[in-house]
């Protein structure tokens, strides 16, 4: 499903149509002025992680390099108030009442970097293998909904993710990798080996300003970057308060949520005994 904003985004079509395939797509949500801004930031925390020259981490903020490229950062918007200021912007909070109401958590904020030529292979998977421990995450289905704000054009040169539609109906998929996801090529052998017919998949084409959502349940990956740019993504993860026991509030009553002086458990499990700031 793709909608145009303004307006349309907040269509119930959209929202039945994220729920029968899985994901969405809602066309320049954020205008040039927004993606430049958000742009400038992402280069700024680019350049932190660069700069460290290893994997680092303090408390919920952590900065993952492989080959001295930076691959993701985890919770940048601790200290970055642009970055922090988008994942509650007001244009979320009216695609997200329609899915999962207006008492809202947050689970992932996230920016992902592929370099033009570098490393980029996310293996085909579901975010769901990642909502631990069980007893947190409550009806994943129903519950849950990931974002991701395209910073650069996103197709299948630049590495685009690739869904397969449905998908998220047939719940948990057991989609075996070689290593972590982000490690690990892309490959449509393992789907077949699932029962998943890599013919459907589907190539995530996004503009600048474009946000795409889908399902924690939804089959996706990505390959590596073979374009002549950057292909830069700002993901954000919400979900439902009431089924959620971890993360950070994102709204209340749709009002947008400022993060504490104190960080919440989200993934990091040793949040408390251990927050750094170390390199890891």
């Amino acid at each position: 499903m793709v909608a145009s904003f303004p307006g349309a985004y907040i269509a119930a079509d959209l929202a039945d149509r994220f729920r029968a395939d899985g994901y969405a797509i809602v066309r320049g949500l954020f205008g040039p002025d927004d993606i430049a801004e958000m742009s400038a930031a992402i280069d700024e925390v680019h350049a932190e992680g660069l700069a460290l020259g290893a994997s680092f981490r303090y408390g919920n903020l952590n900065y993952r390099l492989d080959g001295g490229e930076l691959r993701m950062v985890q919770w940048p918007s601790y200290h970055n108030v642009v970055l922090d200021r988008f994942r509650t912007d007001y244009r979320v909070a009216a695609i997200l009442a329609d899915l999962i109401g207006t008492e809202i958590k947050q689970i992932i904020n996230q920016v992902h970097w592929k370099k033009p030529g570098g490393k980029g292979d996310f293996a085909f998977h579901q975010d769901s293998r990642f909502r631990r421990p069980d007893s947190a995450y409550r009806n994943l289905a129903t519950s849950y909904v990931q974002t991701g704000i395209a910073i650069d054009r996103h197709d299948r040169s630049s590495g685009a993710m690739r869904v397969l539609p449905g998908s998220h109906l047939g719940g948990p998929i057991d989609l075996p990798t070689s290593g972590e996801v982000m490690s690990s090529v892309v490959e449509t052998d393992t789907l077949a080996a699932a029962g998943l017919d890599p013919g459907g998949l589907v190539d995530l084409e996004l503009e600048p300003g474009d946000l795409a959502m889908w399902s924690s349940y939804l089959v996706h990956g990505s390959g590596s970057n073979m374009a002549d740019h950057y292909r830069r993504f700002y993901i954000n993860g919400y979900v439902r308060a009431e089924d959620c026991d971890r993360g950070e509030w994102a709204f209340r009553r749709g009002q947008p949520q400022p993060l504490g002086p104190r960080p919440n458990l989200v993934h990091f499990e040793e949040l408390y005994e251990r927050p750094g700031p170390h390199f890891t």
